[in-house]
Parts: structure tokens; C-alpha cells; sequence
């Protein structure tokens, strides 16, 4: 298995929705996994292309780069993770992690998908482990960027 998605359908527009995906800044609001502490050298919002660091934090810190490698304004948005560190990159990351969004009934289908096809090999077999509990992570991640959302809208 090589990607893992797991969809909801959030009462927000995919605009709406886009708009919280696509600000760096904010992504430890929504994470489900507990792991993203904060952006580092983030713009304030993503385009195709666009590279960001996050401190994250799972048992230790640590730190990954990412690059905006799919960009469809409110459709579609997705980063690639690496490690910082040159002979790091080599060996570890490559993860994506892509949401797509699909206008439905009176909300938005998410669908937030994490494809290890791109790892590195020295990685893949520990992040394939990571499967059912990544899933897990996801559902709570979709979860909290609905919870965030109706936030904004009752603080508006």
C-alpha cells in the first residue's frame, strides 16, 4: 500500500476550506497527529512550487522542508516532505501529503490522502508500518479543520 486517504464532507465551502490548507502558518491548528509545532520560513500562503519548514515533534524534535508539488486553487493542494539536511534528503522523506476538495450538497468533500509511492527506500518500510495509525491521524486531522472552521465562522 502506497496511499492512504481517508475523506470527509465538512459543512464549509471548498474556498473556505482551501484557504486554511493553503497558510502554512496555521497548520498546527488542524493537525490530527499531534506532531506539527510551528512553520518556519512560510509565506502566508502556498502556490505551486513554494518551499516552507515546520518544526515538528514526535518523542524528539525535529525539523522537515516541504515543496508544494500540486496546485489547483480550491481543488487540489499537495506538499513533499524531506529532512533539511543534504545527506539526509538522500536517505529519508518523500512523503506527500495532498487534500483534495470536492464541492458536495451543502458542504465540501475532503479528502486528505498520504502517498509513500516517492520515499526514500531507506524510510519506506518504517513509514509503511505507519499506516493504520497515519489513517487515524488523518480522520482527526479532518476533524479539527471542520472544528477550526465553524470557529471562524461563529467568531465572524
Amino acid at each position: 500500500m502506497t496511499v492512504v486517504s481517508v475523506s470527509r464532507t465538512i459543512a464549509a465551502t471548498a474556498p473556505e476550506i482551501f484557504a486554511l490548507l493553503a497558510d502554512p502558518r496555521r497548520h498546527q491548528e488542524f493537525d490530527g497527529s499531534g506532531t506539527v509545532r510551528a512553520a518556519k520560513d512560510a509565506p502566508p500562503r502556498l502556490e505551486l512550487g513554494v518551499t516552507f519548514g515546520m518544526s515538528m515533534k514526535l518523542g524528539l524534535p525535529y525539523a522537515m522542508v516541504n515543496t508544494v508539488v500540486e496546485y489547483d486553487e480550491n481543488r487540489r493542494l499537495a506538499w513533499q516532505t524531506r529532512p533539511p539536511y543534504p545527506l539526509a534528503d538522500k536517505l529519508a522523506g518523500g512523503r506527500i501529503w495532498r487534500y483534495v476538495l470536492e464541492p458536495v450538497g451543502e458542504g465540501t468533500r475532503v479528502t486528505e490522502s498520504w502517498d509513500i509511492s516517492q520515499e526514500r527506500a531507506l524510510t519506506k518500510p518504517l513509514v509503511r508500518q505507519a499506516a493504520g495509525k497515519t489513517r487515524g491521524n488523518m480522520a482527526k486531522t479532518l476533524e479539527r479543520i471542520e472544528q477550526v472552521l465553524a470557529l471562524n465562522t461563529k467568531s465572524a
